[in-house]
């Protein structure tokens, strides 16, 4: 308002010609609170500088809870908002407001007033972004009056010609299709808040919220964004080229479209990046001459699908491999077999036994998914046919991953059927006790006795059988441990030191 213009060799204040017009102006913030007015509306509203600017424009006419404001303040309200909204001019041909007038005798009178007003928003140079808008008005009461007093129909075409009611006329017919087009615009705005996907209008080149649906809120952690420039509202997006593609979009007017695209977002205030897959489209937005105005984006969250497909594929490669390394166990089970069993039916015999043992530990491993399954289960699962009374388990909860379940249920399955044969398990009053324990916290390490008690005098073997040997190689090949096979007179004891880790043999 300080600058001067020169007009006709005079240096003119604009600040003395905006407060000097007989014609009430005032000045709005964006969220339509009062920035500044000139005389002419401070005396129409009977008001102060001090009293109104930074107040809201309509915080005389708020409605109470539950209540609507009345419908000239929403007519107003409405054509500022398209003004602001839309960064073009917005007129409104007629308006009644009821205006407080002193009388000579000191008493205030409401009269109804007849407006015309016109809403001019005010772009910044730099971002085209609304900064002001500036609302003209002016009082056409006398005139409208004039054409309500005259009630003979004969009269009004002439009286209308004289005195511009045709104008008022045409005028009323644009403001009422206006309110047609603004009941239609609600309702694609409602339709865009209700949609499923994430919606977004983008204004200018700094690209400006200027409205965005709750699933676009979500995404983004429903933060306030709305008048921000994207760089400012969401800079976390800086380097990961989505400003890129809004600028491109915007320059050259053709749409940019995303497939599983990954950005990292921040979805609550002070939290970490998270990682998002969308599928999106940037599309611009012209105006009637058709140049590019803004941005329309439009889109989907697929994080759910893709991590989906990522557990999928990993559940693929998971199974492919576990069936290779099943394979390659009945391989080696069958070749060790047949090496100790000359005779096909013993052959079968110790070969389906095996399997057995195997598809038994498959069987606890399948009913958690495959994450793992717990020791005591496993080894009761091996030697429950021996009955449960004559094997004590003694050790806390230990989870192993599914290789080691697997081997360790080979292990038992063999030391049991030895005990079975030769061992405790083959006198009446024969036990196996069975103790373990974790060692080292930082790498824990499973400790593991198998001692057989009350049973007949201890043999040792004159040959290393399969099943030492399956339990030899399953130990320190595919568990990474070390055992000890001790055939003591009074009992065959087998020590076990196994690393636990979650990761291995998978």
């Amino acid at each position: 308002m300080k600058e001067l213009v020169k007009s006709g060799g005079l240096a003119i204040d604009l600040a003395s010609a905006f407060d000097a017009s007989p014609n009430p102006y005032v000045l709005l913030t964006p969220d339509l609170r009062i920035a500044g007015v000139n005389q002419a509306y401070l005396d129409i509203t009977n008001s102060t500088r001090a009293a109104i600017v930074g107040r809201p424009l309509f915080a005389a006419f708020d409605s109470g809870p539950g209540e609507e404001a009345p419908e000239n303040v929403r007519q107003v309200r409405a054509s500022l908002e398209r003004a602001r909204d839309t960064c073009q001019r917005d007129h409104l041909a007629l308006v009644k407001f009821s205006m407080a007038r002193r009388l000579d005798d000191g008493r205030e009178v409401f009269e109804d007033r007849y407006w015309s007003a016109t809403h001019t928003p005010m772009l910044d140079d730099d971002t085209g972004e609304v900064i002001f808008i500036l609302q003209h008005t002016t009082d056409i009461t006398e005139l409208q009056r004039l054409r309500e007093r005259s009630a003979a129909p004969e009269r009004v075409g002439a009286l209308d010609a004289m005195l511009g009611g045709a104008v008022l006329g045409r005028a009323e017919q644009v403001q009422e299709d206006n309110r047609r087009l603004e009941n239609e615009r609600n309702r694609l705005i409602e339709m865009f808040m209700q949609a499923p996907g994430f919606v977004a209008v983008m204004n200018g080149p700094g690209h400006v919220f200027q409205m965005h649906n709750p699933a676009y809120a979500q995404l983004i952690g429903h933060r306030d964004i709305a008048g921000k420039p994207i760089r400012d509202a969401l800079p976390e997006l800086v380097g990961q080229g989505y400003y890129e593609f809004l600028d491109s979009v915007y320059s050259t007017g053709e749409p940019h479209e995303g497939r599983a695209s990954r950005v990292q977002l921040q979805r609550t205030p002070g939290a970490p990046l998270e990682s998002v897959y969308l599928n999106f489209v940037y599309q611009p937005i012209r105006d009637a001459s058709g140049k590019v105005i803004g941005i329309f984006v439009q889109g989907h969250d697929v994080t759910e699908a893709m991590r989906s497909a990522e557990r999928q594929k990993l559940m693929i490669d998971e199974l492919n491999h576990r069936v290779k390394n099943t394979l390659a166990t009945v391989q080696s089970i069958a070749m060790q077999t047949a090496r100790s069993h000359a005779d096909p039916k013993t052959f079968a015999e110790g070969f389906q036994a095996r399997l057995l043992a195997l598809s038994h530990t498959h069987d606890l491993l399948t009913r958690s998914h495959w994450e793992g399954a717990d020791l005591s289960a496993i080894l009761q699962h091996e030697t429950e046919a021996h009955g449960s009374q004559r094997v004590s388990a003694n050790g806390p909860l230990v989870a192993l991953a599914p290789a080691a379940a697997l081997s360790l249920g080979m292990i038992f399955h063999e030391l049991a059927t030895n005990a079975a044969k030769y061992g405790s398990l083959s006198a009446p009053d024969g036990r196996i006790l069975v103790d373990w324990g974790l060692a080292d916290q930082t790498r824990p390490r499973l400790e593991l006795a198998w001692r057989e008690i009350d049973g007949p005098p201890v043999q040792p073997p004159n040959r290393r059988g399969f099943g030492s040997r399956l339990i030899e190689r399953s130990v320190r090949h595919d568990l990474a441990g070390e055992v000890e096979l001790d055939y003591a007179q009074d009992g065959f004891v087998a020590t076990f030191s196994i690393p636990l880790d979650t990761e291995q043999g998978r």
